[in-house]
């Protein structure tokens, strides 16, 4: 059974997100009291206490949903069940990375706090937003772009599904773009919540101090292929690794692309690991009859391994 591991990306995360886990299986609580150690405080209080909005910031946010994503993987892994390709979208790359042995989690922790705070920085030298268009081919969507630049830097930023494209740059050129996308047809042209625009030229600042803090990191090469956001393609080697994720702030996230790929290699199956099962539904959006399943609690846990074939899990796993 060839399996595809999927892992979530920013947007996802909420309060409480693996405490069920974490409380059911040493194996995950274990993971949840490296990111404690990594990242040099009680961060397992944030993800389960809260506040929301100090949760929900981009340098508290990333690691957070690596470290769901991780402890979610471990107990996959424990039962026996590995990834033959791992993708992650946008910061659900660096899991990807971790599933695939090219990061240790630890240097994970410290590189998506790393980035996350880059990121805010960029977003506050280089003001900018991202919205997502619903409705519109992604070839519609790119000649709203171009129809907008008079206002700014605006380009495609997420091409998560047919008819699902998220844009991101300048405030202005995001807002005549949305205006231009609903004159074309879109169905709806909604702003996102994020403190800056992501995968845009706008990052630039951001994905200098990235590639920086990537070479203070060994990347080793992948056991297993990682489906590069940048390319929808296989890379395994740790200077290809490292080229993706950098280039990856500046770069659309291809993800349709990627899935497709994944379907025509062969991908029986795909496993959506960590909070919430975005994937999933972008994964029914792209093929209606593609096999997914998720794990984000004991419960997803229990009826995914079973879906899998494997034994029910036990609480000391």
């Amino acid at each position: 059974m060839k399996l595809a591991f999927l892992f979530p990306g920013q947007g996802a995360q909420a309060v409480g997100m693996g405490r069920a886990l974490a409380e059911a299986h040493p194996a995950a609580r274990a993971v949840f009291e490296t990111a404690d150690r990594v990242l040099n405080f009680r961060f397992t209080d944030l993800l389960w206490g809260g506040p929301e909005a100090e949760l929900k910031k981009t340098v508290n946010a990333q690691p957070a949903l690596l470290v769901h994503s991780v402890a979610a993987l471990r107990l996959v892994e424990r039962a026996g069940f590995h990834a033959a390709w791992s993708a992650g979208h946008s910061l659900g790359e660096y899991s990807a990375c971790v599933a695939a042995g090219a990061l240790t989690l630890e240097d994970a922790l410290l590189l998506t706090r790393r980035r996350g705070e880059l990121m805010y920085q960029a977003g506050i030298d280089r003001p900018g937003t991202m919205a997502a268009i619903l409705g519109l081919s992604r070839e519609q969507v790119a000649d709203v772009c171009e129809q907008a630049a008079g206002a700014g830097i605006v380009r495609p930023a997420n091409l998560n599904a047919p008819g699902q494209v998220v844009i991101s740059g300048e405030i202005a050129a995001v807002e005549k773009a949305c205006e231009l996308a609903k004159a074309a047809g879109a169905k709806r042209a909604i702003r996102l919540e994020v403190s800056g625009a992501f995968h845009s030229p706008l990052m630039a600042s951001a994905a200098a101090g990235l590639a920086a803090a990537l070479e203070r990191v060994q990347v080793r090469d992948a056991g297993s292929p990682v489906i590069a956001n940048v390319s929808a393609q296989p890379v395994q080697k740790a200077a290809e690794l490292r080229a993706a994720l950098e280039a990856q702030l500046l770069g659309a996230v291809r993800w349709e692309d990627s899935m497709r790929w994944l379907l025509a290699a062969g991908a029986e199956r795909f496993v959506e690991l960590g909070t919430g099962r975005v994937l999933r539904g972008l994964l029914r959006t792209i093929v209606p009859d593609a096999t997914s399943m998720n794990v984000d609690d004991p419960k997803s846990l229990t009826a995914t391994l079973a879906a899998l074939g494997a034994a029910p899990a036990r609480s000391a796993s």
